[in-house]
């Protein structure tokens, strides 16, 4: 929905919410600035109807009456649009607390923090943690990246947008036009899901890796987006997570702790370094240039040819 056309339903609503007695037409007019900018009658008209109807499908009760003029009037009184109580359970508030407390940057912290303290008047005791209440550890998702806001935005709007992004292997950035789909969070890292436009493919951007503004650009999408945005599985098959061959690395010792960790046979070979037998799958070349001079991939043969003409760009660039 767009900001403008929600601006007006929002003041819409509260008009009707917010009077004691039913409104006309012409008194909802004068009150709203949307409307006095809606030019002829015929186009308040059509406005108006299509607001009221749009309304009353997100659930709002609106009656319509005639006030002491004749004239019809409408209002939505409050007892009518009041939610039942709020009733949770231990497990639930503990759940909802801790959504509301997770988001620990960005322009959320504000509004998750007022919607935490309603929380505990629904039913989350003030002496309770909810993360205790779980027994587990105290989850962060942690937003450091000036990117992250302005992605959210687009992506909620479906807006397209144009940032500066440099590829692990890139010495420079590169622009890219994209429709953004989704955000996620996966092992710390924040992702972006999309089209990318100028290479016609869903493409998938790790955040950290945007360089300057996001700028966001007008025009609808030009491609249609998925039932289901698989984030996670595709920074997972990239970062050679699906595995389906095997690899054997030499590595310095003492770095490289990710690959080591992945490792299932590490072999100290003396001067400084460790051999180390690494299951892999598509995108492994990209991470292993990721640790430059601390890697030299020794087979499979395609595998160290790949790494090798990886190099040899960043050293052009």
């Amino acid at each position: 929905m767009a900001i403008a056309k929600a601006e007006r339903l929002m003041n819409l609503a509260l008009c009707l919410l917010g009077t004691r007695r039913p409104l006309s037409k012409r008194e909802l007019r004068e009150s709203i600035e949307a409307y006095l900018e809606a030019g002829s009658d015929d186009s308040f008209n059509r406005m108006f109807e299509r607001d009221k109807d749009d309304l009353r499908e997100l659930g709002l009760v609106i009656e319509t009456v005639e006030n002491l003029d004749g004239e019809v009037g409408y209002l939505a009184r409050r007892d009518s649009n009041r939610l039942p109580p709020i009733t949770l359970d231990a497990e639930e508030a503990a759940a909802l607390g801790l959504a509301a407390k997770v988001w620990q940057q960005a322009r959320l912290a504000g509004a998750a923090s007022g919607a935490l303290q309603k929380l505990r008047a629904a039913g989350l005791p003030e002496d309770v943690d909810p993360y205790e209440a779980h027994g587990a550890l105290e989850p962060r998702i942690p937003v450091h990246e000036a990117a992250f806001e302005p992605l959210m935005l687009a992506c909620r709007d479906r807006r397209p947008v144009v940032f500066d992004y440099r590829k692990a292997t890139a010495a420079r950035p590169e622009t890219r036009n994209v429709e953004p789909w989704a955000l996620e969070c996966w092992r710390g890292h924040w992702y972006l899901a999309g089209w990318d436009r100028d290479r016609g493919a869903e493409r998938v951007f790790r955040l950290s890796r945007i360089t300057g503004k996001v700028r966001s650009r007008s025009g609808s999408f030009t491609a249609e987006i998925p039932d289901v945005v698989t984030v996670r599985e595709t920074v997972a098959s990239w970062a050679g997570e699906i595995a389906n061959r095997s690899a054997r690395i030499r590595l310095r010792t003492g770095a490289g702790y990710p690959l080591r960790a992945k490792a299932t046979s590490v072999r100290e070979l003396g001067d400084g370094w460790d051999e180390l037998e690494i299951p892999y799958g598509h995108g492994l070349d990209a991470w292993l240039v990721e640790f430059g001079p601390d890697v030299v991939v020794l087979e499979p043969a395609e595998l160290r040819a790949d790494v090798v003409d990886r190099l040899r760009a960043v050293a052009k660039g």
